[in-house]
């Protein structure tokens, strides 16, 4: 191709792109001015026009050009329906290349004369596409063959091409920065120019046809794959020699419906053969446009794959990232979305996680067909909109700021090809006019290379050293009990002060198979209230309230509507009578708990349904603003500075110790999963174990609660009931100061890594300041006011932002022994002794904590449970203190045969709420619904 062409191509290119960019622009202010039924047809119109010059030119200049109005073609999803019905006639023959250039080729790559080749030949192609020309013809051993040839000089035109379509990309993203194309075009650069040797066409197609041909099983994710793919007879650089199959193209509406293919069926056998090569193989084809299939003639009308020029090899890694991202978006993960995210590579430039999850979430969104094309066309531009919105109001931008932004920073190549693939499948479907739900028909294979990754090994226990022979034990136990039982664990156990265990194991999630290590955080439900009521009692202790005063008195919004004789001991031990006092919040709004000041204006309009005092009732999330309102009111502080304060700073619980996550943690989150076997054991089950009212919520829990506590926006909210995150070692730490009336213990074991309080309590997103403007670095509520440390960031690429007058409490913390003065404060805890008025009599609760009695009948123990099997509780007469947290929902049976195991063999009696047969909390065994009373 001389200098003259290329010029002249490229000329056209840009003189066309200029001409319908200045189009569409015209129209938009024109149709300011018109009628929406006017408005309608001009857009029409000009759609129409437009569409017709981007064909006219893509037919002159062939090469790239085709395989991009090819793909275009296929996107009856997201373009307008005159682009459709103008660029499908791409998928139709271009005009043949003359037969004389056709023998040249073969007989020059074949190194024979035609006639020593074929026993016939078919002059007409049978299709004419962007590359190569393919004819049917008969070898000399009677084999029917299909014999794909390479246009002369067709290499250099696409290479020419690609650099065109480079500069138009950029001008585009230079010009609306909103539509940034660069990383889709430069993965195309890289991959594009392969499809133009055939040997590497055959070498791919016998790969894909031997991994789409094993069958591992009935049962097996293989066995659902059922496609036809030609088997190679020969192959040089430009010509290829193949079985041939009569099939139907897909196309060819009328020969479909007269042989009568189910639509339907092929679709999700070609997604399904799709699926396969993406998660399972690692080795897809990334051009699945409707000229790369045809339907076989014979029944069951199986899908025939063909073309394998662009097929991309993806990497273990990149294959256990796709499928967590597949899989995080069906499960609303947002967690395990992110790492995703950062596993294959693709950087956000801002914290907008539910944002990042509704776009990702669009790529396995359930197909449309063409005829809702524009619904669905105005439902993509309408969530574009909100997310427009959303990040304007975060980052304090105007409309033409956010505009010029691109919130991704950066975008791995091998999900280009993978996101494309996605979109070809849709548009395929869309053309076929069937929809196509993707999350269930490819999420078995997603779940086939996950969790076939996940198989246990020596090293599903973390690696760290044994604190002591019951350790060593506890680690041989937690093996028998296997990955069947425990998904993610932690357990960590105080003795005198001392670290006696520091274990874990396990992963992070069902779809995050990161291992479990001793700083992950876990959703810990109501072990939140032990720590909440820990603040209470901080505060009592600081002279900021009383026990026995009126709740009213610190808070006077909340002395209405009979609550004006409500004590705080009313709070603590649950017989305020507000136990259902965000119930009917809960079933018409479960996010409104997000809104932290909106559910303190619940409380304050509740009604008690019964008098302070007289019945102990468990207030299962009522407990945590009732309570958390008290301690803003008592101490003028926000909820979280007074929890920093009372108990994560002095105990040197930093970044692990959480009621309301910060942007930052979310590398450390475990997610939670359901056991859903456990639950089963409860049906047909009575006793006074098993509330009658659980066993109409497992279906509830099993199906809603772990998927709205696993997304962010309710992982981030203060829930004080509820949303505690934390590790083992942190609540472990807590419990066994609470076990000796607040005496801090010791530093934590050394042999735990990484340190406990080594990381930064508040991380700060790096992208989270806007830009400013020039001279505006050193405006006051900068960095430095904020305590930001600008030459601080952790490996995760946050910025390290402590919080504030953090130094000075810091060092007067690291000289104090003791978070609580009252000696009696072990008294007040429990509810006996000079408080024993202040609790129901013979309730299960103390001030705030669950209390536990052993084999003797002592009360020498308390603590709390979760919704779930997490816990922590202390023994006040041994100096014991234990954590466990779980992210596999369950009856509880799992942490209470660890605690027994670690009790036994420590020689120390086993509190009732983990004995085989005593009673257990209503959090140890899974109540949902409005609480039963406690005697």
């Amino acid at each position: 191709m001389g200098w003259g062409n290329i010029l002249t191509r490229r000329l056209k290119v840009f003189s066309l792109a200029l001409f319908i960019y200045l189009d569409y622009k015209a129209v938009q202010k024109r149709v300011h001015w018109v009628s929406t039924g006017k408005k309608n047809a001009i857009w029409t119109k000009t759609h129409e026009r437009n569409a017709r010059r981007v064909l006219n030119l893509i037919i002159e200049l062939e090469g790239l050009w085709v395989k991009l109005g090819q793909y275009l073609s296929t996107r009856a999803d997201v373009l307008p329906e005159p682009y459709i019905n103008v660029l499908k006639q791409l998928q139709d023959s271009l005009p043949p290349r003359p037969l004389e250039e056709v023998r040249g080729t073969i007989e020059k790559e074949l190194g024979k004369p035609m006639s020593d080749l074929f026993a016939d030949f078919v002059l007409d192609p049978l299709a004419t596409a962007s590359i190569a020309q393919v004819h049917r013809a008969t070898l000399l051993d009677g084999r029917e063959v299909v014999v794909k040839i390479q246009h002369h000089g067709i290499k250099e035109i696409i290479l020419e091409d690609l650099k065109n379509a480079k500069s138009l990309i950029e001008w585009i993203a230079w010009a609306e920065p909103q539509y940034d194309f660069n990383p889709m075009i430069d993965e195309w650069c890289k991959e594009a120019p392969k499809e133009l040797d055939f040997n590497h066409e055959a070498e791919n197609t016998r790969t894909v046809s031997r991994n789409l041909s094993r069958k591992t099983g009935s049962g097996s994710v293989s066995s659902a794959v059922d496609v036809l793919i030609p088997e190679i007879i020969e192959s040089t650089e430009k010509v290829l020699l193949l079985e041939y199959m009569d099939g139907i193209r897909l196309n060819d509406n009328d020969s479909l419906e007269a042989y009568g293919v189910d639509k339907q069926k092929l679709v999700e056998e070609i997604t399904c053969a799709y699926a396969h090569q993406i998660y399972v193989d690692g080795f897809f084809n990334g051009d699945p446009h409707p000229g790369n299939f045809l339907v076989s003639k014979e029944y069951p009308h199986k899908p025939i794959l063909l073309d394998f020029g662009l097929t991309k090899r993806i990497s273990n890694s990149m294959r256990q990232a796709l499928a967590k991202m597949f899989l995080s978006c069906a499960e609303g993960d947002h967690v395990a979305l992110l790492s995703a995210f950062a596993e294959m590579g693709l950087k956000l430039r801002v914290d907008m996680p539910q944002q990042a999850m509704d776009i990702a979430t669009i790529f396995f969104r359930q197909s449309t067909t063409a005829n809702e094309a524009k619904e669905n066309i105005k439902a993509l531009n309408d969530q574009r909109e909100r997310n427009v919105k959303a990040l304007q109001e975060k980052m304090k931008w105007n409309k033409k700021e956010v505009q010029r932004f691109n919130p991704v920073d950066a975008f791995p190549g091998d999900a280009i090809i993978f996101m494309r693939v996605l979109n070809l499948l849709r548009g395929l479907s869309a053309s076929l006019n069937v929809r196509i739900v993707y999350l269930d028909i490819m999420r078995p294979f997603a779940e086939s290379t996950l969790l076939g990754n996940l198989m246990r090994s020596s090293q599903w226990i973390y690696d760290s050293p044994a604190n002591s022979d019951v350790e060593s034990k506890l680690r041989n136990y937690l093996l028998e009990l296997g990955s069947d039982k425990i998904l993610g664990i932690q357990v960590c156990a105080y003795k005198d002060g001392k670290v006696i265990i520091d274990t874990a194991a396990g992963m992070l999630g069902k779809y995050d198979p990161r291992p479990v290590q001793p700083d992950s955080l876990f959703p810990v439900f109501s072990v939140t209230k032990g720590i909440t009521a820990g603040m209470v009692h901080w505060l009592v202790d600081k002279g900021k309230l009383m026990y026995d005063e009126t709740v009213a008195n610190i808070w006077p919004k909340f002395g209405t509507n009979r609550k004006e004789l409500i004590k705080v001991h009313h709070l603590l031990n649950h017989t305020s009578g507000l136990h259902n006092a965000l119930g009917d919040v809960m079933k018409d709004d479960p996010l409104l708990v997000c809104d932290w000041e909106e559910t303190l204006n619940q409380i304050v309009r509740s009604t008690p349904e019964t008098e302070p005092g007289s019945a102990q009732i468990y207030h299962y999330l009522s407990f945590g603003w009732l309570c958390g309102g008290v301690i803003e009111y008592a101490s003028g502080k926000k909820f979280q500075e007074v929890l920093e304060e009372a108990i994560v700073r002095p105990l040197n619980l930093d970044g692990e110790l959480y009621i309301g996550i910060p942007p930052g943690v979310e590398s450390r989150l475990a997610a939670l999963t359901v056991d859903s076997e456990e639950l089963q054991k409860l049906s047909g089950r009575t006793g006074p174990d098993v509330p009658s009212t659980l066993l109409n919520n497992v279906e509830q829990m099993a199906t809603g609660l772990p998927v709205l506590f696993n997304t962010l926006n309710i992982r981030r909210a203060i829930i004080p009931a509820a949303n505690g995150h934390c590790s083992a070692r942190a609540l472990a730490r807590y419990y066994a100061a609470l076990a000796t009336g607040g005496s801090i213990p010791p530093s934590h074991s050394s042999n735990s890594k990484p340190s406990l309080g080594s990381h930064v309590h508040t991380p700060k997103f790096p992208t989270a300041q806007s830009r400013k403007k020039k001279g505006s670095a050193m405006k006051s509520g900068s960095s430095a006011q904020n305590g930001q440390d600008a030459s601080q960031t952790d490996k995760k690429g946050y910025s390290q932002l402590c919080t504030s007058d953090v130094d000075d409490e810091a060092a007067a913390a690291g000289s104090t022994s003791r978070i609580f003065s009252n000696d009696k404060i072990l008294d007040a805890f429990m509810g006996i002794g000079e408080y024993a008025s202040m609790i129901h009599p013979n309730g299960k609760f103390g001030l705030g904590f669950r209390r536990y009695s052993n084999s003797s009948g002592n009360l020498k123990c308390f603590g709390h449970s979760g919704l779930g099997g997490s816990t922590g509780f202390c023994d006040v007469e041994n100096n014991f203190a234990m954590a466990v947290m779980v992210n596999k929902m369950s009856l509880g049976s799992v942490s209470r045969g660890i605690v027994r195991f670690v009790c036994e063999e420590l020689g120390l009696p086993v509190p009732d709420e983990f004995s085989a047969t005593g009673e257990k909390g209503p959090d140890m065994v899974l109540n949902l619904a409005p609480s039963q009373q406690l005697r």
